[in-house]
Order: structure tokens, then C-alpha cells, then sequence
């Protein structure tokens, strides 16, 4: 009877351990699944050359300390202990048209709800066909939306190149009005504004961001994957024709912006404005910020100066294009809570010189 009590118990903790098996290999599936995978696409940026993981090192940490939880996917892996997912689709020295040529069968087989797209930069550096290349980014941007149509697609102006600037100013030019016509249309693009994040002085190597520039990356990639809902979790979100976060890029001087306050009282809002100004021209950011109780609208007055003239207005609807205008909110931002902010845009011919907003809720 002993050696068979034996065996019987030998046969229970085996039973018992494969169930205990099953179970976490059970859990563990259940909250793969549950995980929002998140698609980190480009270059050499992307895989963090001068710096291994690059910018996936902060927004992984962002996103885990808030309490999100991301898969990042894709062919390639790299990074360091503290990036605790080091899968991505980032490839050094690959162009636009290289990452189209491939990209149907990345999405197929990785299936990611959100995809980061940041590519451009070897474009400008290999001299390819640059009057093209927005054109082959919108291609690439169709090519994403229409094989994975429910995808989250966050499109990046690229980061400063110093010894290329005025090809790097042209290319990000372009990506606003991409971005805009296929959120239009229904698609779920969102432009991020990554050229102005990022100066000369966060420049490793004059091309790739040293361990500065690529955590101001991921702080810039965070705001906006918070700012469209579903992009970081599997909630059901709005659809792109109701949240359109389509700021163009603020590109310009290297040296920060300057900033005009406004005070307001309490209980209203604040705006504040931010321009970057070449010769002739200009693009101004104003940030609108509500005040206690929150707005469920808002107006921005402010007087451009002598001689200037709105050519393009983005996330606002402005009473006309010189002198004083009153910008308004369009649909999707005008309620915010209290000390919440959205930006709203515009470009103009002329000069910059001694604008000042007033913020009032409506």
C-alpha cells in the first residue's frame, strides 16, 4: 500500500502543480490581452541610436506610472532593464519608401492599436527626392489607415536637423494639411508636434537625440497619446471626425519661443501665446487654460500687428484674418475642467511683434 500512496500523491502534486500551471499561464494570457498594443515606427530615432531604446525608455515609464498597460510590438528589440518592453519597428538609415514597402505585413502580423510614426529624417539626409517626400508619407499614412483602419495613427513632424533646416522646415510644412484632410475624411490621424519639442542643444550627434532630446520625445508622444482617448486604453473612444488634436508644428528659431501671459479672473480662463517667427511669416500657439469652474466654451481677443494676415487657423474658428479677432472654440474643445488647457493655432504673413490674448469662458 506505501508505494502506491506514494504514486498516488506523486500523480496529485503533479495534477495539482499542472493546474496551478495553466492558471498563471491562463492570467498571464488574460492580461496580454488586455494590454493596448503600441507600435513604435521610424528609424534610427526610434531604435535610439546614441542612447539604446531611445525615447521608449521615458514613455514606457510615463505610462506605467500612471497605471496604463501597453505592449509595445514590432520586429525589432533593444534597450535597457529599465525599458520593460523593448519591442519596436525601428529601423537606422530607413526612408520613407522603405518602411512602405514593409509595413502591411508589420501591421498583419503585430496588429497594434496605436502606432507612433516618426520618419522622414534619413529622406532629408540621403538627399531623396525631397520635393516627393510628403508624398510619400501621405502614401504611407493611406497605406496605414486602410490596412488597419482602427489603429490610432499619431504622424510626427521630425525632429531639428541643424545642417538641414530649411529642408526639415519644408517636409514638416506638408504634414499639417496631410493630417488634416485624412481626419476629415474620417480617419484616425493625429498630428504631433514633435519638431519643436526638441532644440540643437538636444542633438547627440547633429541627428539623433542624445538622452535629453529623447526624453522630451516621449514627454511629447505622452501628451499626446492622453490627450485622444482609447489610444492607451481598449475604452471605446469618440471618433476622429469629434477629436481632432491636428496642431501643426510651431517650427522657427531653435532658440525657445517666448511666452506672453495673460491674468484673468478667477473663475474664467487664461491664454497665453507662444510664436516662432521667420522672415516674413509667422505661427502662433495659444494655450487656453480654465480657470476654478472649468468652461463649457471659450473666446480668445487678440490684436495682430499692423500689416499681418491670417493665412490658416487649426482647433479654432476666428472672427476674421488682421487686426483684432476673436477666436472661438469649435466643437470638440471648448469644455474644459478646471486647470485643464487645449491649443488652438494660427499662421500669418507679416510680423509678430506685441500680441497679447484675453481669455474669456462663454
Amino acid at each position: 500500500m506505501r508505494p502506491t500512496l506514494r504514486r498516488s500523491a506523486g500523480l496529485l502534486a503533479a495534477t495539482l502543480l499542472a493546474a496551478l500551471a495553466a492558471v498563471t499561464y491562463t492570467a498571464t494570457r488574460v492580461e496580454a490581452a488586455t494590454a493596448v498594443r503600441v507600435m513604435p515606427l521610424g528609424d534610427s530615432i526610434t531604435d535610439g541610436f546614441n542612447v539604446p531604446g531611445g525615447y521608449r525608455i521615458d514613455l514606457w515609464q510615463k505610462v506605467v506610472a500612471d497605471g496604463y498597460t501597453i505592449d509595445f510590438v514590432g520586429s525589432q528589440a533593444n534597450g535597457p532593464a529599465s525599458l520593460g518592453d523593448r519591442d519596436h519597428e525601428g529601423h537606422s538609415g530607413w526612408r520613407i519608401d522603405q518602411i512602405d514597402a514593409n509595413i502591411v505585413g508589420w501591421l498583419n502580423t503585430y496588429r497594434p492599436k496605436t502606432i507612433l510614426l516618426h520618419i522622414g529624417t534619413n529622406d532629408i539626409t540621403q538627399n531623396r527626392d525631397l520635393p516627393n517626400a510628403p508624398n510619400r508619407l501621405a502614401a504611407l499614412i493611406d497605406r496605414i489607415t486602410t490596412t488597419a483602419p482602427e489603429a490610432k495613427l499619431f504622424v510626427a513632424t521630425i525632429i531639428p536637423i541643424p545642417f538641414a533646416d530649411a529642408q526639415v522646415r519644408s517636409f514638416n510644412a506638408a504634414i499639417p494639411q496631410i493630417v488634416r484632410t485624412r481626419a476629415a475624411a474620417g480617419r484616425q490621424v493625429y498630428l504631433v508636434d514633435m519638431y519643436s519639442a526638441l532644440t540643437a542643444a538636444d542633438l547627440a550627434d547633429g541627428v539623433h537625440p542624445n538622452a535629453t532630446g529623447y526624453s522630451k520625445m516621449a514627454a511629447t508622444w505622452y501628451d499626446a497619446l492622453r490627450a485622444v482617448p482609447g489610444s492607451l486604453t481598449e475604452e471605446p473612444s469618440p471618433g476622429p471626425t469629434s477629436t481632432l488634436p491636428t496642431t501643426p508644428p510651431t517650427w522657427g528659431p531653435t532658440d525657445p519661443p517666448p511666452t506672453t501671459p495673460t491674468t484673468q479672473p478667477p473663475g474664467g480662463c487664461t491664454a497665453t501665446v507662444s510664436v516662432n517667427a521667420w522672415p516674413g511669416g509667422f505661427v502662433a500657439t495659444v494655450r487656453v487654460t480654465a480657470g476654478p469652474s472649468g468652461t463649457t466654451g471659450w473666446a480668445v481677443d487678440l490684436t495682430l500687428p499692423t500689416g499681418a494676415t491670417i493665412t490658416n487657423v487649426w482647433n479654432a474658428s476666428p472672427s476674421g484674418n488682421s487686426g483684432a479677432v476673436r477666436f472661438t472654440n469649435v466643437s470638440y474643445n471648448g469644455q474644459l475642467a478646471a486647470g485643464q488647457s487645449t491649443e488652438f493655432g494660427f499662421q500669418a504673413v507679416g510680423t509678430d511683434a506685441g500680441m497679447t490674448p484675453t481669455c474669456a469662458a462663454t
